[in-house]
């Protein structure tokens, strides 16, 4: 290991991912000479730091998402900004959201996951079979929560395994999987649409509190849990430096493998949970729920700042990119442009968020 360490870049810490050299983030950045009250730093030099970090990747963000409202409200009016549609836009940002969430853990730590979208359509196959409704209306609606979550976690242990213990690439263990998940939701149901005949957990999930519809709620749970899970605790703090660098991570005390396999096990858990409110928004489950949504997680995932080399990850910014995608979604509908149209603007979305990436690492690393 060389003398110089790097520490690994989380939410609300703008010097994160620089060299180790001080007391204070940024401090001993290469090229610059520092000392206890900053050295010869200018106030140019700090205003460039803060806006390649964390806080200046969520102002960019934030000021993309009000330029999306904008031309959203020039161009349909009352349609984008009434309260209606503020909400739908949510509730449909909510179920990509939380699968995001849990691709941004693996991302992070420097693995990828394809199969994504396919776990989720085979939990909402899984947990809508006759017998799983069946055994839920004797007992209560959440046997089918349990059953979805346990389809969803136990996809992503076999990811793990394949990746972290049977040494395969992540692209090749999780393309498996989607082709395997999909291919098996369709033998269960048949290529049929299944019903939820259960109605509390349409009930449940399709309610409101206060006004706010359930699924928003449940995303904004997810989030937040994820927030905390990476940036303030030990399990956050070893997928950053796993993904960083897994040798040192190794060399560090890390059982690198066994958090590897968790990274995917915590993702598949992710999508468990948004099987069961894609049940509750759509009433059904059937084996083409969740198509693209590892196109659309993983892009959310990068626009939002997630390196795709691992070592650095920020579940506000994942939020945030799921937010410009559903709101961009949403304008193009409101005004009539075809799903080509807007898979072609999210492609170049995703291309010049990653030049982006690259050139704020390549001048600095602070990024």
């Amino acid at each position: 290991m060389s003398a110089e360490t790097t520490t690994p870049a989380r939410d609300g810490e703008p010097g994160a991912g620089t060299p180790v050299g001080g007391d204070r983030p940024g401090e001993g950045l290469p090229g610059k000479t520092t000392g206890g009250n900053g050295g010869s730093r200018t106030p140019r030099d700090r205003i460039t730091e803060l806006f390649a970090g964390s806080v200046g990747r969520n102002a960019g963000l934030v000021i993309a998402l009000l330029v999306l409202c904008l031309i959203g409200f020039l161009t349909a009016g009352d349609r984008f900004a009434n309260l209606d549609n503020v909400m739908t836009i949510l509730r449909l940002a909510s179920v990509i959201g939380v699968v995001a969430v849990g691709m941004t853990f693996v991302i992070t730590g420097g693995g990828i996951d394809l199969s994504v979208g396919a776990i989720v359509a085979l939990a909402t196959v899984w947990a809508t079979t006759l017998s799983t409704q069946t055994m839920a209306a004797d007992i209560h609606w959440m046997i089918m929560v349990t059953t979805a979550l346990a389809v969803g976690a136990g996809c992503g242990l076999v990811n793990g395994l394949l990746i972290a213990y049977g040494r395969m690439a992540p692209f090749i263990a999780t393309l498996a999987m989607l082709a395997g998940a999909r291919g098996l939701a369709e033998m269960i149901s048949e290529k049929r649409t299944q019903v939820v005949t259960v109605p509390g957990l349409v009930d449940f999930f399709g309610g409101r509190v206060l006004g706010v519809p359930v699924l928003v709620i449940v995303f904004a749970l997810v989030a937040a849990g994820g927030w905390v899970l990476l940036n303030r605790t030990t399990f956050g703090r070893r997928t950053l430096a796993v993904g960083g660098n897994p040798e040192a991570a190794r060399l560090a005390g890390v059982n690198v493998r066994r958090h590897t396999a968790l990274l995917y096990v915590l993702l598949g858990t992710a999508c468990g949970i948004a099987a069961v409110m894609l049940m509750a928004r759509t009433t059904a489950g059937t084996s083409t729920h969740g198509m693209l949504y590892e196109l659309d997680a993983i892009a959310a995932v990068v626009i939002g700042g997630t390196l795709l080399s691992g070592g650095r990850g920020t579940i506000v910014g994942t939020v945030f990119g799921v937010l410009i995608f559903t709101t961009l979604t949403n304008v193009f509908t409101l005004n009539n442009l075809d799903t080509s149209t807007q898979a072609v603007a999210k492609g170049l979305i995703i291309v010049v968020a990653v030049l982006l990436q690259q050139r704020v690492a390549a001048r600095g690393g602070t990024g």
